[in-house]
């Protein structure tokens, strides 16, 4: 009688040990997307919280970028950390080590030239953060990074190519002088190759130009345009590759007797790239034939998308080049183009144009 007890009781363990096993392999469908609804709600109300790295603000295009990069961004509830490398690519490379320290979900740099933004692209692609370069794109594409910029070359030719149409009406040889930007950055390089396409197609309207470095910088660009001018009197067609510089370019003419509007007898033809205030003014004023435009808001806007766009579908190395194509705006189309660019967008919030 023990004996069958015995056996039972074995049976009945054995039992209960297979449907142990078996409600293990069954698992709870129900309670699994439970759990997984809850994950998702979680991460769905998760700060999203983007780095802004940029090398400096010297510039109305900077300032204007910057502004409208960070406003969007904190209108979307989106958190911002910016930081300014004061034009110290070093610093600069530190600070986007730091801040992915810090756990952020992507990064967008203005950054010191091309090659510094190679560097920081790789870094970001180790360490897993997306990252997205403003309108100053890195000199090659050995890293992934979304980057948007200006068609410089483009738009530069166009400009340069509306003053030598204007130019061939004077019926004399011009003397040409482009203030070339800081060679580092390939938008400097580009801008310089935009004006020689033009040069080198019309080669009975040209003299050899005369290159006047500026490295971006007020002073250089002053101290040296001063030399090259009174080396060189007759110039009377000027390309500067970025507006900021008018200022300085009108404090060399003016005392030569040179800053005149068009149509003046002794008009030097000026023409220029970015599409900041200045420039919009000086157009109205008449003293600058052409200026190459570039679309900031459609670049600040386009940029965030992507970047935005990557971080949801949790994209850690998004990889896309977004073209900014640009235009000329010149004495000839300002009537119908005027307040396509953005600094005289800017001015208009200011009051300046009705």
């Amino acid at each position: 009688m023990k004996r069958y007890l015995a056996l039972a009781v074995a049976l009945i363990m054995v039992v209960t040990i297979f449907a142990g096993c078996g409600s293990t392999k069954a698992p709870d469908k129900a309670a699994e997307s439970k759990s997984e609804t809850t994950a998702a709600k979680t991460d769905a109300k998760k700060e999203i919280t983007i780095a802004f790295l940029f090398q400096d603000l010297e510039t109305e295009f900077w300032v204007a970028g910057h502004k409208a990069i960070t406003e969007t961004l904190k209108a979307k509830g989106i958190k911002v950390i910016e930081r300014n490398a004061n034009e110290d690519a070093n610093k600069q490379l530190e600070q986007a080590k730091d801040v992915i320290a810090q756990k952020v979900d992507g990064i967008i740099i203005i950054p010191q030239d091309g090659e510094s933004a190679v560097a920081i692209s790789k870094v970001c692609n180790e360490a897993g953060v997306p990252i997205g370069v403003f309108n100053r794109p890195p000199s090659n594409k050995d890293a992934k990074s979304l980057v948007v910029v200006a068609n410089n070359e483009k738009i530069a030719e166009q400009a340069v190519g509306y003053m030598a149409e204007e130019a061939k009406k004077l019926n004399k040889k011009m003397k040409p002088l482009i203030m070339v930007g800081d060679l580092g950055d390939p938008n400097a390089v580009g801008r310089k190759k935009g004006f020689y396409n033009v040069i080198e197609k019309n080669p009975d309207l040209f003299e050899k130009p005369i290159e006047v470095p500026t490295k971006w910088d007020a002073p250089t660009a002053l101290a040296n345009l001063k030399s090259a001018m009174q080396a060189n009197p007759n110039v009377d067609f000027i390309f500067t590759s970025s507006d900021f510089l008018y200022p300085q370019i009108k404090s060399v003419l003016e005392p030569m007797g040179k800053w005149k509007k068009i149509g003046e007898p002794g008009h030097v033809m000026l023409a220029g790239l970015d599409g900041d205030s200045t420039a919009g003014r000086l157009m109205d004023e008449g003293y600058v034939d052409a200026t190459g435009v570039q679309d900031l808001y459609y670049e600040a806007q386009a940029l965030l998308d992507a970047m935005l766009d990557a971080i949801s579908k949790g994209d850690k190395t998004p990889n896309q080049w977004i073209d900014d194509p640009g235009f000329a705006l010149t004495q000839a189309n300002m009537k119908d183009r005027r307040l396509d660019m953005w600094g005289n967008k800017l001015r208009k919030d200011k009051g300046e144009i009705k």
